[in-house]
């Protein structure tokens, strides 16, 4: 998968399209990713052993990872994953400004 956890992305469909957020998780057998403060839906809750107290609590739930692509900390623009070796080590790369991202 060309996405990692902590890294910032932006959605591209849904109801939170054009936001920004950080990848909190990544699923690999479902492929799908949770992002911070997207795809946010309320749980009714009963009270009980795990939370003493029920209510109404807001989760992110996973969101496909076909709908988000990764953002370029350098151009600061979404941009495609190449991949490129050197030695016998294989980074990413910027498809838009060439620059390699942080492992």
């Amino acid at each position: 998968m060309k996405i990692r956890k902590n890294d910032k992305v932006k959605i591209l469909t849904g109801k939170d399209a054009g936001k920004e957020g950080k990848v909190l998780a990544i699923l690999t057998d479902t492929n799908k990713v949770v992002v911070s403060g997207i795809g946010v839906v309320k749980r009714h809750v009963k009270p009980g052993a795990v939370s003493k107290e029920g209510g109404i609590i807001k989760i992110e739930k996973p969101i496909a990872v076909s709908n988000v692509m990764l953002v370029c900390e350098k151009c600061n623009k979404p941009t495609r994953v190449a991949f490129s070796e050197v030695g016998d080590k294989k980074f990413r790369v910027c498809k838009k400004c060439g620059e390699v991202f942080a492992k």
